[in-house]
C-alpha cells in the first residue's frame, strides 16, 4: 500500500494539504459551537442582557456557517483528488495487464485481474476519499474535543482521558484481524468472479447439455464460501462500534455523574455539563469514524497489496541485447542434426521454388526447442526442430493436445522456450521488441474475438486502415459477399463475441482481419474448420495467388487444408513424429496415414471443389 501512495497520492500532497487546511478551519467552527453555548448559558444568561445574548447567538450562527460551507469545499476537494489518483490507477493496471506475459496471465488468472482491476482500485478510492474527509476531522475532533474540555472542567476531562488507551488497543486489535481476513476475503471473490465469467461465456453449452442445476450447485458452494468469509469479516468488524459505545457511553455516564457532585459542590456550571455532553457525541462520532476508517484502511491495504503485486511483476521475457546468427546460418544449424522425428522419418522439403522464394533464406526455424507450461511436468513440446523459408507453407496436424497452438504460442513469444532457440528472419525471436514482433504476423486463434462493432472495425481494430484496404482483405478471406449482404449500418454492427454472425462467417472476419496488414506470416489456427469445402478451397486459392511472398502456417484437423503445404508437422503428445510433404507421409507416417484414410471421403469432395474454385468457368461449361 505504501507503494501505491508513494506513486499515485504524493503528487497530490499538495491540493490535499490545501484540502486538510480548509477542513481544519471547518472543524474547528464546530469545536466552537458548544463552548460558546456553555458560555452563554453560564456567563452571558446570568447578565440578562438581550443584546448580549444576540451577539454569542450571532457568533454561533456565522460559526456553523463557516463549519458547513468549509466542510463541504474540503468533501469536494477530497472527492476530486481519489477520483484522480483511482483514474490513474487503473490506466497503469490495464496498461501493465495488457503488457503481462502469458505466463504472468496464467499465474494471475484473468478472473482475478478483471476483480483488481474494479473492486480492489473502488477500495483504494473509497479509502482515500475517506480519509481526506475524516482524515482531518476525526482527530481534530477527537483532540481538540479533548484539550476544549479541560478549558472547561479538568476533573470531568480526566474521565474521558481515562478511556482513550482503550479505546486505542480495541482498534488497533481488530484492523490486526481484520487485514489476512479480507485479503482471503478477496482471494474468494476471484473464485467468484471466475465461475461467473466461465457460466456466461459457455451458457449455450450449458444449456444444451442441461447442466443448469450442476452448474447452480457450484456457483452456490462459491457463493457460500464468499458469504462464509464476508460473515467472518463483518463479525470482526462489527466487534468496534458495539465496544465503542459501550465505552463512551460509560464515560459519559462517569462525566454525567462527576459534574453532577461538582455542580453540587459549586465547583462547576451547568453550561459545562450540557457542553460535555455535547463534545462527548461530537468525540463518540470521531471514534466512530475512525474505527470505520481503520475497517476501510484494513480492506484497502489488502487491496492495494493485491494491485501492486501486478503493477510490480518483473518482466519475465526478457530483449536479448545480441542478435542469433544471420537467417542462412540458422537454417543450416537446425537441419544439420535433422529435423524432428524420433523415428527417423523427418527430413527438410527444399521443394520450393525460386518463384515463390526469392530469397531462399530461412523464415522461420525452430532449433531443437522444448518448452512446458508447467515446470515439473511433461513438456508441451520437446526437441522441437525444423526450418520454413519465405513464402512457403507449414501445416500443422495432430490429435487435441498434442502441441500444436503450443507452437504458434513459442513462434509468436507469448512464451520463452525452456530450451533451444527460435528465430525469425535470422533473428532470435528474444532479440526482438514485442511490437516489433508481432508486426510480422498476422493470427488467428482458436476461438477467437469479435468485438461489438462494426464489421470494418473488427477487421481495422485500430490500425487506421483505409476502407480499401479493409474491403480488400474481406475480399480475399471470401467474406464480401455475405457483408455487402449486411450493408445496412443496423446489420453491420455486430454483437459481442458476434453472437449474430454464423461460425463461417467468424471465421472469414477473423481471417479478413490477419490479413488485411498483409502480414510476413500468417498464422490460421484451426480458423477454417467452420468452412464448407468449396470456400475453403478459394481461400487457399487466393491466399497463393494475392500472398505468395507471405509464410503460412495453418493448424488444421482436416488433412485437406494442409495437404498442398510445402512442408506438414505431425505432432503427438508435443513430439514430431512426422514432417514433409503430403505424398512422404503418406509413405512414412502410420498416423497421418489413418487420418488421412479415415478423411478420405471428404479429400475427394474436396478436391473436386478445390478444382471446381480454380476453374469456374469449366465448371460452368461441364453443367452446360
Amino acid at each position: 500500500m505504501k507503494e501505491i501512495i508513494a506513486r499515485y497520492v504524493r503528487p497530490y500532497f499538495p491540493r490535499m494539504g490545501f484540502g486538510f487546511v480548509i477542513k481544519f478551519i471547518g472543524t474547528v467552527m464546530d469545536l466552537c459551537i458548544p463552548y460558546i453555548l456553555a458560555h452563554i448559558i453560564d456567563v452571558v444568561i446570568p447578565k440578562e442582557d438581550r443584546g448580549l445574548v444576540l451577539w454569542w447567538g450571532a457568533g454561533m450562527l456565522v460559526c456553523s456557517v463557516l463549519a458547513v460551507t468549509f466542510n463541504i469545499i474540503a468533501n469536494r476537494m477530497a472527492s476530486r483528488v481519489a477520483s484522480w489518483v483511482t483514474r490513474k490507477l487503473r490506466h497503469d493496471l490495464f496498461e501493465k495487464i495488457m503488457y503481462l506475459s502469458n505466463r504472468s496471465m496464467d499465474a494471475f488468472t484473468k478472473p482475478s485481474l478483471i476483480s483488481r482491476m474494479t473492486s480492489d482500485t473502488y477500495e483504494i478510492q473509497q479509502t482515500v476519499a475517506r480519509i481526506q474527509r475524516l482524515g482531518v476531522r476525526a482527530p481534530i475532533l477527537l483532540i481538540g474535543g479533548i484539550f476544549v474540555t479541560f478549558t472547561l472542567d479538568w476533573a470531568m476531562a480526566m474521565v474521558l482521558v481515562a478511556l482513550l488507551p482503550l479505546l486505542g488497543a480495541l482498534s488497533v486489535f481488530v484492523s490486526k484481524k481484520g487485514i489476512p481476513i479480507y485479503a482471503k476475503l478477496q482471494e474468494t471473490a476471484d473464485r467468484m468472479v471466475r465461475a461467473v465469467r466461465e457460466d456466461i461465456a459457455g451458457i449455450r453449452v450449458i444449456k444444451a447439455l442441461s447442466k443448469t442445476e450442476y452448474e447452480k450447485e457450484k456457483f452456490r458452494r462459491v457463493n457460500a464460501e464468499v458469504v462464509d468469509r464476508e460473515r467472518t469479516a463483518g463479525m470482526v468488524m462489527a466487534v468496534m462500534n458495539p465496544s465503542l459505545n459501550i465505552f463512551l457511553n460509560m464515560g459519559l455516564v462517569c462525566v454525567i455523574l462527576t459534574g453532577a457532585y461538582r455542580v453540587n459542590a459549586g465547583l462547576s456550571e451547568v453550561g459545562k455539563i450540557l457542553a460535555f455532553t455535547t463534545y462527548f457525541t461530537l468525540i463518540l462520532n470521531a471514534m466512530m469514524s475512525i474505527s470505520k476508517m481503520f475497517s476501510m484502511i484494513s480492506r484497502s491495504i489488502a487491496s492495494g497489496g493485491r494491485i501492486w503485486k501486478v503493477l510490480d511483476a518483473g518482466e519475465d521475457m526478457e530483449i536479448l541485447l545480441s542478435e542469433a546468427p544471420a537467417g542462412e546460418e540458422a537454417g543450416k544449424t537446425a537441419s544439420a542434426e535433422g529435423t524432428l522425428s524420433a523415428e527417423g522419418t523427418a527430413k527438410q522439403s527444399e521443394s520450393v521454388s525460386a518463384a515463390a522464394c526469392p530469397s531462399g533464406k530461412p523464415m522461420i526455424v525452430f532449433d531443437h526447442v522444448t518448452f512446458s507450461y508447467y515446470k515439473g511436468l511433461k513438456p508441451s513440446v520437446e526437441n522441437l526442430s525444423f526450418t520454413i523459408r519465405r513464402g512457403e507453407t507449414l501445416g500443422i496436424i495432430g490429435e487435441i493436445g498434442s502441441g500444436k497452438s503450443t507452437v504458434i504460442n513459442l513462434l509468436m513469444r507469448m512464451y520463452d522456450a525452456d530450451e533451444g532457440r527460435i528465430l525469425v528472419d535470422g533473428r532470435d525471436v528474444r532479440s526482438y521488441r514485442p511490437e516489433e514482433l508481432k508486426a510480422k504476423f498476422g493470427v488467428v486463434f482458436q476461438n477467437d474475438m469479435i468485438f461489438e462493432d462494426t464489421i470494418a472495425e473488427n477487421v481495422s481494430l485500430g490500425r487506421e486502415l483505409t476502407p480499401e484496404q479493409v474491403q480488400e482483405a474481406l475480399l480475399y478471406a471470401q467474406a464480401a459477399e455475405f457483408v455487402k449482404d449486411r450493408s445496412q449500418e443496423a446489420e453491420n454492427a455486430l454483437n459481442i463475441r458476434g453472437a449474430n454472425l454464423s461460425g463461417g462467417q467468424k471465421q472469414r472476419v477473423l481471417i479478413a482481419r490477419a490479413l488485411a496488414m498483409r502480414p510476413d506470416i500468417l498464422i490460421l489456427d484451426d480458423s477454417s474448420s467452420a468452412l464448407d469445402y468449396k470456400t475453403d478451397a478459394r481461400l487457399r486459392q487466393g491466399l497463393r495467388e494475392h500472398f505468395a511472398d507471405t509464410t503460412l502456417v495453418i493448424i488444421a484437423q482436416r488433412v485437406s487444408s494442409i495437404r498442398h503445404a510445402e512442408h506438414i508437422l505431425v505432432l503427438e503428445d508435443g513430439a514430431a513424429i512426422g514432417y514433409g510433404t503430403h505424398e512422404e507421409l503418406m509413405e512414412s507416417c502410420e498416423t497421418y496415414r489413418e487420418i488421412s484414410r479415415s478423411q478420405m471421403g471428404e479429400l475427394e469432395e474436396y478436391a473436386e471443389e478445390e478444382s471446381g474454385a480454380a476453374n469456374p468457368q469449366s465448371g460452368k461449361e461441364a453443367e452446360a
